[in-house]
């Protein structure tokens, strides 16, 4: 979506599928110069800490490649079970849904560009 990737997490993660979708956003994100990366996960009714970590690794990689994180759509229930495991997901930005997550990644954007000088 313009200089935005977003990802839809429809399927209940496993170690294995995490990995990959890790890989696969950091190739994406410097293959196309992505400035925003917004993750959905409002379809998940259950995050584990392995989960947990590996979005916080997904939004640490993103940002050493210049891209903002956003993560949108969690359910209470997985947003109770993350701070039970001790997960703060310390530096991702959360939404409540995909509009206002856009929107948190547009205002991102432009106080970097207020902050750069349009750079």
């Amino acid at each position: 979506m313009g200089q935005f990737l977003l990802v839809t997490i429809q399927v209940e993660m496993h170690d294995q599928l995490a990995v990959g979708l890790q890989e696969d956003l950091a190739s994406r994100v410097e293959k196309w110069g992505a400035k925003g990366v917004l993750i959905d996960i409002s379809a998940l009714e259950m995050v584990d800490s392995f989960i947990g970590r590996i979005i916080a690794h997904i939004s640490s990689i993103s940002h050493i490649l210049g891209a903002e994180t956003v993560l949108v759509g969690m359910q209470p229930a997985v947003a109770i079970t993350l701070v039970e495991l001790g997960l703060s997901l310390e530096g991702v930005r959360t939404a409540l849904n995909v509009e206002r997550g856009m929107e948190k990644l547009r205002q991102v954007l432009l106080k970097q560009e207020e902050f750069h000088g349009g750079d």
